[in-house]
């Protein structure tokens, strides 16, 4: 797990709650999930994939959460099956470069913010080109390093998107350039109060 997303910093967002709520979308195996169902976070997952989210049932109940199987979920990000605002922190790692097209992404987005509590924290980690050149395919489709195509934001789109959110920003956009492979940014929003 990001070491930028800590169990003190998931507790800050639980203002109304000792055990915060966190949505991991695009959860695969769980790896971001291990410290967080130890730490007695009450955890809801999603993912495509079902044997992914089979592992992370298994893993809950090894731990002794307690938490109901209903918690995970296999779906779409841009169509998932919780209510509005159930989490305090919504984590999104490494899934939203799969995006098909802008309207795809959009989707994605709209729902990570949907489900989203006010006050709460939605932490990112997607594919940009911030810091590298990628050959462009269509629109924000470009090839990465291995030759697949990947849906790669930049700067001005993350902050266009934080502004039409209105969202703050917690933490400046931070990107990883891995080995000249491909670009990893970490874009970290919180979603205000509707009186604030």
């Amino acid at each position: 797990m990001d070491k930028s997303i800590s169990t003190s910093s998931i507790r800050s967002c639980a203002a109304t709650s000792s055990r915060p709520c966190v949505l991991d979308a695009g959860c695969g195996y769980g790896r971001n999930l291990v410290h967080l169902l130890r730490e007695g976070c009450q955890v809801f997952a999603l993912d495509a994939n079902a044997e992914g989210v089979e592992h992370v049932r298994r893993l809950s109940a090894s731990l002794g959460t307690g938490l109901p199987d209903e918690n995970f979920k296999v779906g779409p990000i841009e169509r998932m099956p919780f209510g509005d605002c159930v989490a305090d922190v919504v984590i999104c790692n490494s899934v939203l470069h799969f995006a098909r097209d802008d309207e795809h992404f959009r989707a994605m987005i709209g729902e990570l913010w949907r489900v989203l509590a006010p006050g709460g924290m939605l932490f990112c980690r997607l594919g940009s080109r911030i810091g590298m050149d990628f050959q462009p395919v269509r629109g924000h489709i470009f090839v990465v390093g291995d030759g697949s195509e990947w849906f790669l934001v930049d700067e001005e789109m993350l902050l266009d998107l934080t502004d039409e959110l209105d969202a703050i920003l917690v933490d400046p956009l931070k990107t990883t350039i891995v080995q000249d492979y491909r670009c990893m940014t970490t874009w970290v929003l919180r979603k205000r109060h509707p009186d604030a």
